[in-house]
Order: structure tokens, then C-alpha cells, then sequence
């Protein structure tokens, strides 16, 4: 329950779906940038509202694969492998 407070509400506020990114504080700007839901947005909006192609939307889908990859590097790094003998 405290995720959907401390990461799930400031990322939906901070992707665009309520307030446009544009009218945010530049600092505010900047930091969306990180945001995986805002360029999500960006693509889903250019596909359905506007029916522009992938071609169109080539930055954002690299921004999105960036960001996986960086997590998925992260996320391997962090992990270990650890054997924990049983105690009876």
C-alpha cells in the first residue's frame, strides 16, 4: 500500500496524464525525463489520437528501451545469489 503513495501517484502526476508536462516547472521538467509513464503517454496518445506511425515515435521508444535496460542492469547487479543452510 505505501507504493502506490511513494512511487505509483508521484509518477502518474508527474507523466503528463493530468497536467501537461509543458505546464510543470522546468526543474519539474527535467526530473519527468526519468519517468517511463510519460513517454508511455507520448506514444499512446501519438497512436490513437494523432494515428502517427512508429517511424514518428522512434525517440520516445528509445528513451523507453533505454530505461529498461537500465533497470534490468541495475536489477542484475543488485542481485545475489545467496545459499542459506537450514537450521533444524
Amino acid at each position: 500500500m505505501m507504493s502506490v503513495f511513494l512511487i505509483y501517484s508521484p509518477m502518474v502526476l508527474l507523466s503528463g496524464f493530468a497536467y501537461p508536462v509543458a505546464n510543470m516547472p522546468k526543474i519539474i521538467q527535467y526530473v519527468t525525463i526519468i519517468n517511463p509513464m510519460r513517454h508511455y503517454l507520448t506514444i499512446i496518445r501519438g497512436i490513437f489520437l494523432k494515428g502517427v506511425g512508429i517511424r514518428v515515435m522512434w525517440d520516445e521508444l528509445l528513451i523507453l528501451a533505454a530505461i529498461g535496460l537500465a533497470v534490468i542492469i541495475l536489477s542484475s547487479l543488485r542481485f545475489q545469489k545467496r545459499l542459506c543452510p537450514l537450521s533444524l
